[in-house]
This record gives C-alpha cells, sequence and structure tokens, in this order.
C-alpha cells in the first residue's frame, strides 16, 4: 500500500507472514506544557499504524527546538513526554534527529508489523457496514479556545483525550470483521470518512446526533472559535449535503481538524452492536455508532 487510496500510512510486505507499517508526523506545539506537548505529538504519531491493524515495533524522534531561546530542559520534557507513550505503545525508541529551529516541533518516524492478510485500509467499507468512532471529536475547536483561555473542562478533556493511544481501540477491533478503518486527523471526522468512501466506492450517511462530542465543543464552536482548517476542510468537501435541521455549530466540528483523534471502523451491521458494546467495556466510552454505508457512490456523505 501507498498513495493510491490515502491510506495512513505505507505498507511494505517482507513474506508471506510479515509486513512493515510506515509512517511519520510532527508538528508544533498545541499546549504549553511541553510534557503533554510530547505524549500527543507521540500519540499522534503512533496512531497511523493502529489504523492500519498493526502493532508498532520501533520509534525515531523528529525533533526542531530553538537551542538559543528555550531550555534544554524543555526539549527533555518533550522528549519524556514522547518516550511513555512509545513505551506505553509496546515501541522501542532507537534514535532520531534533532535540528535547531525558530519554533519548536516534534514527533516521530513509525515502522509496525502487521500480517499481511490482516492489513487494515481505507478502502473496503461495504454497503450495508455501520460505522463506529471511538473518540469524541472537537479538539480544534477547543485548543483555539484555550488560547482565549476559555472552556477549561473541555480544553482539559481535549487533551487527555489527544493524548490516549488507539491502541486499546485497535486490539478489541481486531476480534471483529472490520472492512475498513482510518483514524480521524486534520481533514476532521468527514474529511477522513470522505477518503474512507471514496476508496471503497461507496456512499456514506451520517447521524449527527450520535457523534461523540468532547465537553463544551459546542459551546466554544457557537462562539465562533473555529480553526481556519475547519474551513480549509468544509470549501475541499463538495460532496457533503446536510439536512436543514443540523445546527451550525454541529456542522463546524465536524469539520473540525482533529489532534491524535480516535479511529474509525467500518464493519457489518450484525457485528457492530458486540464491537462496541466490546469498546465500551474495554473503558472506551466515548466510542459511539455514527453512521452507516449506504451504497455505492463515489465519496459522496449524507449528514443528518
Amino acid at each position: 500500500m501507498g498513495l493510491d487510496t490515502a491510506d495512513d500510512a505505507g505498507v511494505f510486505q517482507l513474506d508471506a507472514e510479515t509486513a512493515l507499517i510506515q509512517t511519520v508526523d510532527f508538528f508544533t506545539p498545541l499546549v504549553d506544557d511541553p510534557y503533554l506537548f510530547g505524549q500527543i505529538a507521540a500519540a499522534n504519531s503512533l496512531s497511523d499504524v493502529y489504523a492500519m491493524g498493526g502493532k508498532p515495533l520501533t520509534a525515531m524522534n523528529i525533533v526542531a527546538f530553538p537551542m538559543c531561546s528555550l531550555d534544554a530542559a524543555v526539549l527533555g520534557e518533550i522528549l519524556k513526554g514522547g518516550q511513555e507513550k512509545i513505551s506505553e505503545a509496546g515501541a522501542v525508541l532507537v534514535g532520531g534527529h534533532t535540528i535547531d529551529d525558530a519554533e519548536p516541533k516534534y514527533g516521530l518516524s513509525v515502522t509496525g508489523l502487521v500480517h499481511p492478510g490482516k492489513v487494515w485500509a481505507n478502502a473496503g467499507a461495504r454497503p450495508g457496514d455501520r460505522l463506529i468512532l471511538t473518540k469524541p471529536i472537537g479538539t480544534g475547536v477547543l485548543a483555539t479556545a484555550m488560547r482565549a483561555e476559555m472552556f477549561a473542562d473541555g480544553v482539559q478533556a481535549a487533551i487527555t483525550s489527544m493524548a490516549a493511544l488507539n491502541k486499546v481501540a485497535a486490539e478489541t477491533a481486531g476480534a471483529f470483521s472490520v472492512h475498513a478503518c482510518t483514524d480521524i486527523t486534520g481533514f476532521g471526522v468527514l474529511g477522513h470518512l470522505f477518503e474512507m468512501a471514496a476508496a471503497s466506492g461507496v456512499r456514506i450517511e451520517v447521524d449527527s446526533r450520535a457523534l461523540p462530542l468532547l465537553p463544551e465543543a459546542t459551546e466554544a464552536a457557537a462562539m465562533g472559535f473555529v480553526p481556519g482548517g475547519a474551513y480549509s476542510n468544509r470549501e475541499y468537501l463538495t460532496r457533503v449535503a446536510f439536512r436543514t435541521d443540523v445546527p451550525d455549530p454541529i456542522r463546524d466540528l465536524c469539520f473540525d481538524p482533529q489532534t491524535s483523534g480516535g479511529l474509525v471502523f467500518s464493519l457489518p451491521e450484525e457485528e457492530a452492536a458486540a464491537a462496541l458494546a466490546a469498546l465500551k467495556n474495554a473503558g472506551l466510552h466515548a466510542c459511539a455508532l455514527i453512521g452507516r454505508i449506504v451504497g455505492p457512490g463515489r465519496g459522496e456523505i449524507d449528514v443528518y
């Protein structure tokens, strides 16, 4: 797997039993706390391996840091936060690269393993499938509100969500017949569902009332704390149609760019209830059935 269907990571088959998953991601700080920034950036980077159905094996740090204007102890806290998430994933840090830059940046290059016959892709969703989302949305809106020092409870919930690995979600869903999977990041929930729908040649229906939302995300969106990326996503996604009664703040949250968001699984309707129950029993209480694959198509999404 490579670039053809905008999958979350590249997959290279080594032999009949083993394939490598490779991915890389890094970004500028979303939060002021360097330790939390390290955790969030590492969790975000590791997520693409989980989205492909694999297990992280090794990670390499990618760092840009202003050594002349920030204390090296800040960098130490960033790397400590990242290391803890790498260890939690069961992977090993094997090195990395650092450059001097005006603005801090951090992330990981991650290699994972998967059986070639058990790779999840964003293509493969089938008419009749149900869609399960494993994390609440709204991190982009709440990160914007954080800069205004508003909605503290929602901001804290967003930080906790972003720092959480998708490990449990992937391991739990592995017991079911997952037809397609992706993680929700910068293109928002509708953007990544569009990639799944277009790659699978299907049409998707989303129940906006079922979308799991972070606390205070709706209120923050209603007050206008909508990041610029949401407007870019809205402009790009021309195959999305909203029913007229979907509130504007919910529409904004559908386009809201996420950081270290949850996984979306497309799986048979007859397994959906059991999969949802298993995910909740595993501690993922925010996960929800958010829609279905309604038939063949070219990536159209109807939101009601």
